[in-house]
């Protein structure tokens, strides 16, 4: 494929700066449904195109990807949004697409946007209940909110490839079918991602409660979140008899 295919492709397996372009889409976008539709479209339809292409990306394809996903992933210690959180999380994940097998990069692809659904559904709930979802403005929503904060810790975990979530064992996919310089990178980029979970979930969770009126997820879709999250958990166990 010519070089101009290939950035055509980076519009959608994240390339900076043609990643921008998702970024700023997926954070002007109000219709939550058009938001999930993004995450979970987006990747697939550069993969689509990918696949029309013969053999492996250039090596200086992959160097570039890897380089967007950890420019994305620093850009995340930053970001207060949780909107704009996603968005940086989904260009960090999805560049890491070029690294892995075509065979099973639409199923790479997949786990890593559905807890990014998951999170941008919480988003909307926060956006709901205080006009707005950013960290440290409101504190302590383990006190006010025990229900929600417990399934928004657990999904962010999961969208940050923490075991047994099957974005874990995309990672470790990765990891097998990098070289030693993309090992050291993919290192930092999981690093950066628990990094930036932490200092997100401190900064809306922890702390003394400065929301107390907030109403707390009803338990009938704490069960429902429940039972989401055990899908991806069972679904990560699962493929983890499959990475190669």
């Amino acid at each position: 494929m010519s070089t101009l295919g290939y950035l055509l492709i980076g519009f959608f397996l994240p390339l900076f700066p043609f990643s921008i372009g998702f970024n700023a889409l997926l954070t002007r976008v109000t219709n939550l449904p058009l938001r999930l539709i993004l995450l979970l479209a987006w990747p697939q339809i550069g993969l689509l195109l990918l696949a029309q292409t013969d053999g492996a990306p250039p090596a200086w394809i992959v160097t570039w990807a890897m380089a967007t996903s950890l420019l994305y992933s620093l850009r995340l210690l930053a970001v207060r949004e949780l909107g704009r959180w996603i968005a940086f999380l989904a260009t960090a994940a999805w560049g890491l697409l070029w690294l892995l097998p075509a065979a099973q990069a639409a199923l790479h692809a997949l786990w890593f946007s559905l807890p990014l659904l998951l999170l941008a559904l919480l988003t909307a709930s926060l956006e709901r209940r205080f006009g707005g979802a950013y960290t440290g403005i409101y504190q302590g929503l383990a006190q006010a909110m025990p229900r929600f904060s417990a399934v928004l810790v657990i999904t962010v975990l999961a969208a940050v490839a923490t075991p047994p979530a099957p974005t874990f064992f995309s990672m470790l996919s990765a990891f097998l079918n990098a070289t030693p310089g993309l090992m050291s990178g993919l290192v930092a980029v999981w690093l950066l991602w628990t990094w930036a979970a932490a200092r997100l979930l401190q900064g809306l969770i922890v702390g003394p409660g400065t929301c107390e009126a907030a109403v707390d997820l009803e338990r009938a879709g704490a069960w429902t979140y429940t039972a989401a999250l055990l899908t991806l958990v069972v679904g990560g166990a699962v493929f983890s008899g499959g990475v190669a």
